[in-house]
């Protein structure tokens, strides 16, 4: 395993973040795993070197965290880093169980930390932007909640670039806790965010932490095998991506086409390709199999050529933003 400051924080966490959603109970979403198998990837996963772990409330509605909560309590908590989030509606009934105002988030990080079993979350992330509350009011909860001891630090995920700079200007206005990492959505098939995000992320010292590197599954296989998967079959959410426009087709050609010059799996070039780039910090990984993981620690050990990074690149088009729109 490798290892890598987050941002500006000066803490250390793994190259690669175990992603949790697809750990919990199967009720939620057809593809997520129970307890007993969540813990068997996890447990691989510390094995492994893995320090980093990426959760949130929302993931089979707070069963994700309760499962990796009882796995990490079986470890040294201080040489994980755990990270959360909180935005989206946990309760149908309950309108302040969602969003970003101060009630919601001093509600839902308590719940998060009592199901986790930790006194203090190290990364506390706004899951999405909330346009029915002022930044302000959010950033003022956080900065609590770092001086109640409750998080460490604050992040963000998907959003327009113009809102994260807005809200880093804010934080520098009222002297308050800023956001330090940035949880976005980056691809091979997805690379939008290299427009804004991303130059804004470098020039502020922020972490970034890609989710879906692998495009929810399209690039570990040929374009025709990935509705014969169980989450290709299921997954809604992968189909509301543009990672069949843009050129993404040849994309998944030339992955694999470079996969078998490299004796490597799909999954490896996609992964190995995000590890190359100077702004990612640590890409978050989701599987379902303890192979699928071992796989992608060992994608550290491709690099991948500047010719071969431009190869993979050269078919990209510009694609609607996809994310947080």
């Amino acid at each position: 395993m490798e290892y890598t400051t987050l941002g500006s924080t000066g803490m250390e966490v793994s190259r690669l973040c175990l992603g949790c959603m697809s750990f919990g109970t199967p009720e939620w979403r057809d593809w997520v795993l129970g307890e007993e198998e969540s813990r068997e990837i996890i447990e691989r996963a510390i094995d492994l070197g893995i320090t980093f772990f990426d959760t949130a409330n929302m993931y089979s509605k707070g069963e994700s965290e309760r499962v990796l909560g009882n796995v990490l309590a079986d470890y040294e908590r201080d040489g994980q880093v755990v990270a959360t989030k909180g935005y989206f509606q946990m309760d149908d009934q309950n309108p302040n169980s969602g969003g970003l105002s101060r009630k919601a988030l001093e509600q839902e990080l308590s719940n998060s930390l009592d199901r986790l079993g930790m006194d203090t979350v190290d990364l506390y992330q706004i899951h999405r932007w909330d346009y029915d509350t002022p930044i302000e009011e959010t950033l003022w909860t956080l900065d609590d909640a770092v001086r109640r001891g409750d998080i460490r630090y604050a992040g963000a995920s998907s959003m327009w670039a113009h809102q994260f700079a807005d809200s880093l200007r804010t934080s520098e206005r009222e002297d308050l806790e800023r956001f330090e990492t940035m949880q976005n959505h980056y691809n091979l098939l997805y690379r939008e965010e290299e427009r804004e995000m991303l130059p804004l992320c470098q020039k502020e010292g922020i972490g970034v932490l890609p989710w879906s590197p692998l495009a929810r599954g399209y690039l570990t296989r040929p374009h025709e095998e990935v509705a014969a998967t169980v989450r290709g079959q299921t997954d809604d959410y992968a189909r509301e991506h543009p990672y069949y426009e843009g050129g993404g087709r040849t994309v998944n050609e030339r992955v694999q086409e470079l996969a078998e010059e490299y004796d490597a799996t799909m999954a490896q070039i996609a992964l190995a390709w995000l590890l190359d780039k100077e702004w990612v910090d640590a890409p978050i990984i989701g599987t379902s199999s303890v192979e699928h993981l071992e796989q992608a620690v060992e994608a550290l050990d491709i690099d991948l050529s500047t010719s071969d990074v431009e190869y993979l690149e050269a078919p990209y088009e510009p694609v609607r933003v996809s994310g947080h729109e």
